[in-house]
């Protein structure tokens, strides 16, 4: 039988990186991406060690123009036949949007959003023809949000995906194909200190989790088939709470939460 083979954007840390162990651990070969090429070397030799799968690496920043349609190239030429796609990759940034530098507006829209749409666009009908695939979107509570003051553009993003992700899904029923959107919380890696969201209340307040139990969470939730996946309890408390607030009592919330702790 042909082994399997899973996609894995900004598989050098975080999430990423720790959803590959258990793609590996369950027989996939394994395609993972990102710009720090020596993380992903090291976890791709650890990877064929310790499961015997094959692990490709692909050094690529995808945040840029017409980034989906290169690394299709680029995972074309290892195998066009992919069984698993994980849209991992992510970027944020805090402050107000009308002082925030252009060039982190749009390389943060090319990845969250258009990287993600064009990749999963290519895959997907390779997926239909064999009448098998998973696609994993890892979106965020944001998603839920009416809005995030001070994160204005990552908070959009992260709606994006996950309408995307559940109107995909619906449109592929009866194909084979599934669709997850992982939507996590605070989480705890590299992505949240970047992006300035660790000074802020929230992560002052709420516990982030540990990347590997959401990680754990989003890939069993793939597994069963769920079409949205929000690990722990209280992530779960804030993604159904803006439904019962009107939407300015909500931004309120958020403006609070996402403002600096002093």
């Amino acid at each position: 039988m042909n082994r399997k083979t899973a996609v894995i954007t900004g598989a050098s840390s975080g999430i990423g990186m720790e959803l590959a162990p258990l793609f590996a651990a369950h027989g996939y070969d394994l395609i993972l991406t990102a710009r720090r090429v020596e993380r992903l070397q090291k976890l791709a030799d650890e990877l064929h060690k310790l499961y015997g799968i094959t692990a490709n690496v692909i050094k690529m920043d995808i945040a840029q123009p017409l980034a989906g349609e290169r690394l299709w190239q680029a995972i074309s030429a290892i195998t066009p036949e992919i069984d698993a796609l994980v849209n991992n990759a992510g970027v944020s940034d805090s402050g107000d949007f009308a002082a925030e530098a252009p060039e982190v507006i749009e390389r943060m829209i090319h990845l969250n959003i258009s990287t993600l749409t064009l990749l999963t666009r290519h895959v997907l009908p390779g997926m239909i023809a064999r009448k098998r695939g998973k696609v994993l979107n890892v979106a965020s509570t944001a998603g839920f949000q009416s809005g995030g003051p001070s994160m204005a553009v990552y908070y959009a993003s992260k709606s994006y995906v996950l309408s995307f992700s559940r109107a995909i899904r619906r449109e592929l029923r009866g194909t084979g194909v599934n669709v997850t959107a992982l939507c996590p919380g605070p989480t705890s890696t590299e992505f949240e200190a970047t992006a300035g969201a660790h000074n802020t209340r929230l992560f002052h307040w709420l516990k982030p989790m540990e990347a590997r139990s959401v990680a754990h969470a989003g890939f069993q939730g793939m597994l069963r088939g769920c079409g949205v996946v929000v690990p722990g309890l209280l992530n779960k408390l804030l993604a159904i709470g803006p439904r019962f607030g009107p939407a300015a009592i909500v931004l309120e919330i958020n403006r609070f939460l996402l403002s600096e702790r002093r």
